[in-house]
């Protein structure tokens, strides 16, 4: 199984295909970092040399790339900015609902979670003879 930059890569897997594993690399990237290392597309992970691994981490740090933890990283700053600031956005992150304008009335269960049933508090029966 190879390693670029700290992702271990599928091995039986096309490069371009492979390279999709490292968070924040998708197909376009992918075939965009293959065509910078010169490499062919259609290879298999396991087949590839020590240099042909290390020609696609150059070229992507060549690329400023902002993959992995550095953009994980940024997206979490970005979450907790806009919770910092309590514009609607970060208040819907806050409580957990569907940010982008979707109804919620009847959906939005992946964003809610399992339905919790509300029962009704009854109170106590006031006591004869008192």
């Amino acid at each position: 199984m190879p390693r670029i930059i700290g992702v271990d890569i599928p091995g039986e897997k096309r490069i371009d295909i492979a390279l999709r594993y490292v968070y924040g690399l998708g197909p376009t990237n992918s075939v965009e970092i293959l065509k910078r290392a010169n490499i062919d597309p259609s290879l298999r992970a396991k087949n590839l040399s020590e240099q042909q691994l290390s020609q696609i981490a150059h070229a992507i740090q060549e690329g400023k790339y902002v993959i992995e933890g550095d953009l994980r990283r940024e997206l979490g700053l970005n979450l907790k900015r806009l919770q910092g600031i309590k514009c609607y956005r970060g208040i819907r992150h806050m409580k957990s609902l569907p940010v982008r304008g979707q109804r919620t009335q009847t959906n939005s269960r992946t964003r809610k979670g399992p339905r919790k049933t509300v029962g009704v508090q009854r109170a106590a029966p006031a006591k004869a003879g008192a």
